[in-house]
């Protein structure tokens, strides 16, 4: 459905001007239809095909293939093992090995809809995940569009498909679903959809294990929620619905294994343990201060962290809504304070496009020429980048 009243009726048709963040529970008729988010996804579409160009023209100078590049290495090829053969049953002590690290509800999709549809499992992962990553951007132009305007939720839209990793949107990963139920969950609870809100955080939760990030989030804002007259019950409702897939997930492993820490003995094993940063400023000090020849890959990986930092630090500022707050703020802990492998953490960090508000709304208040020159080297950037990661990088992204 298309909105009720023009975009500069909405306070956000004026460059040069930002409009205040609404109430995060106050109601509004406005939903952000399919018609009236065409910009961005057709935006969102053109940034990824220049990127999928780049890296077949790359490619095939390298004489490697495109669609095993996207839709069977790596975590794709973890997920597409557990959607035909299931989930290990026992712990074992060989690292990097036990397919419990790795959340059902991706592989589960893969599974029901190849079921129904033909061609191999791995080409169905690859669609789901491309449809994923449209939900996704839809649901991040939602929330920008509501907090700031029309412009502004594409802009934030096109700068989350040029991201450095964003060649991921496009491959059999997580990151895209995970991101469509983050995206779409904060929308809820900016628009008091508290119901919704909390499925949709369940939902991440059996995604991946930064799906905590989105359910605390819910968690918070709800409880803010609470503390209104009349108590809304579907909030309430929400606090308990929100935690559900990633408890869930984590009490069903240690029901499969025998062990109250059954899951975190799993990630013990892929290396992932809380060491409270240690790891993460021990790689900062090696990759910009010892090593003369830094890989190319670790450096984008660095400046990621330390811009998303940045970064948090001016969405504080720009006093975004709690919701998103909590949401980045503990997705930053995560991926900061965890002492496993440094190499994924900017793909780690995909999903938390809240951070890049600040960006949008300064590209939104620039010049024309400016904000124009500005995507296009992020996109390009981002091409090359993605391209790099998938066909030069060795291990995975």
């Amino acid at each position: 459905m298309t909105p009720t009243a023009p975009d500069t009726a909405r306070g956000a048709g004026v460059p040069g001007t930002r409009r205040r963040s609404p109430d995060p529970v106050a109601p509004r008729t406005y939903r952000p239809g399919p018609a009236y988010a065409a910009p961005a996804l057709l935006a969102y579409l053109a940034v990824r095909l220049t990127g999928l160009l780049f890296l077949t023209v790359w490619a095939h100078r390298r004489h490697h293939g495109v669609w095993p590049v996207l839709a069977t290495h790596w975590d794709a090829d973890w997920y597409l093992g557990i959607a035909d053969h299931g989930y290990a049953r026992s712990l074992g002590t060989a690292f990097d090995a036990n397919n419990l690290a790795f959340f059902p509800l991706y592989p589960v999709l893969v599974k029901a809809v190849a079921a129904v549809t033909p061609g191999s499992r791995a080409t169905t992962g690859l669609c789901l995940a491309v449809a994923a990553s449209f939900a996704a951007a839809w649901g991040i132009f939602a929330v920008g569009d509501r907090l700031h305007g029309r412009r502004t939720g594409v802009l934030l839209t096109v700068l989350w498909a040029a991201l450095p990793v964003g060649l991921v949107q496009w491959m059999g990963y997580t990151e895209s679903l995970f991101t469509a139920c983050a995206a779409w969950a904060l929308y809820a609870v900016l628009a008091r959809h508290w119901i919704t809100a909390g499925v949709l955080a369940s939902l991440a939760g059996l995604t991946r294990p930064t799906g905590v990030a989105v359910a605390a989030a819910v968690v918070v804002a709800a409880l803010l929620a609470l503390r209104r007259r009349p108590v809304p019950p579907r909030a309430v409702a929400a606090v308990f619905l929100a935690p559900l897939g990633w408890c869930g997930y984590v009490g069903w492993v240690g029901l499969r294994l025998h062990r109250w820490d059954g899951y975190f003995a799993v990630q013990r094993l892929w290396h992932n343990e809380w060491d409270g940063g240690a790891e993460t400023l021990r790689r900062f000090r090696e990759l910009l201060g010892r090593d003369s020849t830094p890989e190319l890959f670790l450096v984008v990986v660095t400046v990621t962290l330390l811009v998303s930092v940045v970064l948090y630090g001016l969405s504080l500022a720009d006093r975004q809504p709690v919701a998103l707050l909590v949401f980045t703020g503990v997705l930053l802990v995560i991926v900061l304070g965890s002492g496993g492998v440094y190499f994924p953490r900017a793909r780690f960090l995909l999903p938390g496009f809240p951070l890049l508000l600040p960006v949008a709304l300064h590209l939104h208040r620039a010049s024309r020429r400016f904000r124009a020159l500005a995507l296009a080297a992020a996109v390009l950037a981002g091409a090359y980048c993605g391209a790099y990661m998938s066909l030069v990088w060795p291990s995975a992204p």
